[in-house]
């Protein structure tokens, strides 16, 4: 049974840091790319950040380049968010995804198996 288990989320000002981690169970991590979404109320499941199987290789969304770092510890079969410069936009439930493909796409589809989310609130 795959499980996907998000943590590190919580309250945060604005200009603060959170890191995310995200742990895999029950399938080959290594082959797999990952990703982060978000979703903020009354709005649609996002892309946030994506690492290939590799870990060479990220993407990042326009609104968190050079804020988010994404990274990633095969032997741990962890993935993780460092989030710096805050904002009270960024404020949604974070879920990680592990894509088959290995390929770390923007799409939500691509995603076979999903965390079940943790919350981050940015006050302003």
């Amino acid at each position: 049974q795959v499980q996907l288990v998000e943590s590190g989320g919580g309250l945060m000002q604005a200009g603060g840091s959170l890191r995310l981690s995200c742990e895999a169970s029950g399938l080959t991590f290594s082959s797999y790319a990952m990703g982060w979404f978000r979703q903020a109320p009354g709005k649609g499941r996002e892309f946030v950040a994506s690492i290939r199987w590799r870990g060479g290789s990220t993407d990042y969304s326009d609104s968190v380049k050079g804020r988010f770092t994404i990274s990633r510890d095969n032997a741990r079969a962890t993935v993780y968010l460092q989030m710096n410069s805050l904002k009270p936009e960024d404020t949604a439930v974070y879920y990680c995804a592990a894509d088959p493909s290995g390929l770390g796409s923007r799409s939500l589809g691509w995603y076979r198996y999903w965390g079940q989310g943790t919350q981050v609130t940015v006050s302003s």
